[in-house]
């Protein structure tokens, strides 16, 4: 096993990880220790380059401070990416090999599951070391996160649409979801369940097919979905994918969703508000993933109900946000990120 310090002067911590014998190559990224450890979950996709692995891993180690710093969490900010396809490249050696990664940080940083990874991976991983949630089996276990995920941003739609529609439901909705993973997949049985109309797309066809019959939805090609016309839509796929090229193709009123980091640049949340499209902050709206994987980090005992209060918490965070933002006529994305500089940096009394 290699472990290399990388530069990164706004990260507190940054390591690649090598372990030539299990194909292990990826980073480890801890943006922040303040609020306490670093938790992130850690994805495993195809990269075109070991640059674009660690500049996604520096963006969502990034998020993830302001993420649970949103969601009231004593938590710091990390991320780790393992460069492979999950569907081939997968095996028990790699993962104990980056459980090994993971344990030699000290606990500076406790992984779960995030995309291409699941809880039997989680296990694996934790067989190397203690510092692992997400974990299907324990004394603090919380599974798979995805479905709280799933309720966090069915309740941020809810409290959007309230905001830009005055809709009390969404019995009139129709909704455009971009990616049907687990947490996409959920969200869809929520917003069927409530009655919205579905709009969906994914880059594997055939699943897009499953999930278009199960749902009576109407499906789209990946590149198609962003001139959709759609009262809402929910990227829970990949990153940076509202930016300069995308926004000006979108025919919704308010974009939420699951996707980390779905703002290419600081300057596209004020694109989406300059042409009356309300953006609820993604790492408020997404946060129900990380609530649910602190009861294991916490060791919360009642960690049903934790989780449901937290919840709470959470939607009125948005409320807040998007209430502010509306009085002080700005994108609701800067809003959010004032409030968690207000939580990292707050001012002496």
């Amino acid at each position: 096993m290699k472990i290399t310090a990388v530069d990164a002067p706004e990260h507190a911590q940054v390591v690649r990880v090598a372990d030539a014998p299990s194909g292990l190559l990826g980073f480890i990224a801890v943006h922040s220790t303040q609020l306490g450890p670093a938790a992130g979950g850690v994805r495993m996709r195809r990269y075109d380059n070991e640059t674009a692995a660690l500049d996604d891993a520096l963006r969502l180690s990034r998020g993830m401070t302001y993420k649970n710093a949103a969601a009231g969490l004593p938590l710091g900010g990390g991320k780790a990416v393992i460069i492979a396809d999950p569907a081939k490249d997968k095996s028990p050696e790699l993962l104990r090999a980056f459980g090994r990664a993971v344990d030699s940080l000290n606990g500076q940083y406790w992984t779960a599951e995030d995309m291409g990874m699941t809880p039997g991976d989680m296990a694996e991983i934790g067989t190397e070391t203690r510092y692992v949630a997400g974990l299907a089996n324990g004394a603090f276990a919380s599974g798979d996160p995805s479905p709280i995920t799933a309720r966090g941003i069915f309740n941020a739609i809810v409290t959007t649409a309230r905001h830009r529609f005055g809709w009390k439901d969404l019995r009139k909705a129709t909704v455009s979801v971009q990616g049907l993973g687990h947490v996409g997949y959920h969200l869809c049985s929520l917003l069927t369940a409530a009655g919205a109309k579905l709009i969906v797309t994914d880059i594997d066809p055939e699943h897009v097919a499953r999930i278009a019959r199960e749902f009576s939805a109407r499906a789209f090609g990946p590149d198609e979905i962003f001139a959709v016309e759609a009262d809402i839509f929910a990227p829970c796929a990949i990153g940076a994918i509202l930016n300069e090229t995308t926004i000006p193709m979108l025919k919704t009123g308010v974009v939420v969703g699951g996707a980390n980091n779905q703002l290419a640049t600081d300057q596209d949340g004020q694109r989406l508000h300059d042409r009356g499209i309300l953006f609820a902050p993604d790492f408020v709206a997404n946060g129900g993933g990380i609530i649910n994987v602190a009861t294991e980090i916490l060791q919360i005992s009642n960690g049903e109900a934790w989780v449901a209060s937290r919840l709470e918490a959470l939607d009125q965070t948005m409320d807040r946000i998007l209430s502010r933002a509306s009085a002080m006529n700005v994108s609701p994305n800067q809003v959010a990120e004032d409030i968690v500089r207000e939580i990292l940096h707050p001012k002496a009394a």
